[in-house]
C-alpha cells in the first residue's frame, strides 16, 4: 500500500522560507513521479512541481511559472522522501500543499494535472503573512 505523508507546513512571514517533506512508503523513485500540488478554498488544485526518474539515478523536474526560481524540488532516495524548498514566499503562496505519486515518469504536457496521480497525501497547511 502506498502512503504519502507531508510535513513541514506552518506560518511564515512574506519573504521567508519553508521546506516541505513528503515521506513515501510502498513506493520507490524508479520510473515514477512525485509531485507537489496546492489548493486554496474555492479554487482548483494547482500543480506546482514534480520530480521524475526513469532509472532511479537520473531525475528531471518541472515547475509551474508561479513558483519557478523560488521553489526547488529534490529527493532523497535513501529516506524515500521528496522535499519542496520554498523561498521568497508570498501571501499568495498560502494554501494546503499536497504531494502526489504516480507509477510513471512525468510528461511535459500533463505533469500538473491531478488526474494523472494515483496516490495523495493528507496535505499540510502553509500560511504566508504579509
Amino acid at each position: 500500500e502506498v502512503q504519502l505523508v507531508e510535513s513541514g507546513g506552518g506560518l511564515v512571514q512574506a519573504g521567508g522560507s519553508v521546506r516541505l517533506s513528503c515521506a513515501a512508503s510502498g513506493f520507490t523513485f524508479d520510473d515514477n513521479t512525485i509531485a507537489w500540488f496546492r489548493q486554496v478554498p474555492g479554487k482548483e488544485r494547482e500543480g506546482i512541481s514534480c520530480i521524475s526518474s526513469t532509472d532511479g539515478s537520473h531525475y528531471y523536474t518541472h515547475y509551474a511559472d508561479s513558483v519557478k526560481g523560488r521553489f526547488t524540488i529534490s529527493s532523497d532516495n535513501a529516506k524515500n522522501t521528496v522535499y519542496l524548498q520554498m523561498n521568497d514566499l508570498k501571501p499568495e503562496d498560502t494554501a494546503v500543499y499536497y504531494c502526489a505519486a504516480d507509477w510513471t515518469p512525468a510528461s511535459d504536457y500533463d505533469w500538473d494535472e491531478d488526474s494523472v496521480y494515483d496516490y495523495w497525501g493528507q496535505g499540510t497547511q502553509v500560511t504566508v503573512s504579509s
